[in-house]
């Protein structure tokens, strides 16, 4: 039985309240296929596909897309961009720790700030290394939050910490087994390459960040307590007049796209 999770509650509003555009998702698109030497028949795999932002570009272009994710609402979300499915998209609702796919499957497969939340990496790895074809390609990939975000980030945990609102996950009985991603694929004799995909800016008032944390539509908003939050809000919004001086303040910084690339040798 696949269990429910935050992004089942937030999947209409996730692609709103994150920083990877469409426009900037056809950038790094292009970037991807020049990276991996795409022809027509190159097929990917995204494990966390959620609402597609990061392979939708792929899947308008006639690229065999196959995407897992465990979030049903999610899929939903990525259906509906869509007029119909294509036939070269392949949808599954399934834990995406776990690829169902027989060996040498795939030419790229793509995860995009999902790595860090399995709970046994070694296995997943493993599976990724068996999926992918000879020569094939694994992109580790994650969206760097814009510093701006992370400054106000940090302004709401510490309000969040005078409510003695435990910090860590809510993952009972649930150990993330610690393993370095490069270490793994150099021991199997990957070639490995960073690349910076994209670099943009991203531009927010403060009352828009502050709607999209009342939307919760951030993990460390639902580690927060439906009693607790409404106080924690009403405080967060007070300390941001004061801090920023006024809601309207426009915060702006860079966002990154950020690779690590692994072929076989």
């Amino acid at each position: 039985m696949i269990k429910s999770t935050y992004y089942d509650k937030i999947a209409h509003v996730y692609d709103q309240t994150r920083w990877l555009t469409q426009s900037i998702a056809e950038e790094v698109a292009d970037f991807i296929l020049e990276l991996v030497d795409a022809t027509p028949e190159t097929s990917f795999l995204e494990p966390g596909i959620g609402t597609g932002l990061n392979v939708i570009p792929f899947i308008r272009r006639g690229y065999s897309v196959t995407g897992i994710d465990v979030s049903q609402p999610m899929l939903d979300q990525l259906r509906q961009k869509l007029s119909e499915i294509p036939q070269n998209l392949n949808l599954i609702h399934a834990d995406a720790s776990q690829l169902p796919f027989t060996d040498n499957s795939f030419d790229v497969v793509l995860t995009v700030h999902m790595v860090h939340g399995i709970s046994n990496k070694k296995i997943f790895l493993d599976d990724i290394a068996r999926v992918l074809k000879t020569q094939g390609f694994y992109l580790n990939a994650q969206w760097i939050t814009p510093p701006a975000r992370m400054e106000f980030e940090r302004h709401f945990r510490a309000i969040v910490a005078k409510y003695e609102v435990e910090q860590a996950p809510k993952r009972v009985n649930k150990v993330i087994e610690e393993i370095n991603v490069e270490d793994y694929f150099r021991s199997k004799g990957y070639q490995s390459n960073y690349v910076i995909a994209k670099e943009w800016t991203v531009s927010n008032t403060v009352e828009e960040l502050l709607s999209f944390f009342q939307l919760r539509a951030y993990g460390l908003c639902w580690l927060v307590s439906d009693e607790i939050f409404p106080h924690v809000m009403r405080e967060f919004e007070k300390f941001c007049i004061e801090h920023y001086g006024t809601l309207e303040t426009e915060l702006s910084s860079k966002a990154k796209f950020e690779i690590w690339a692994y072929t076989a040798s």
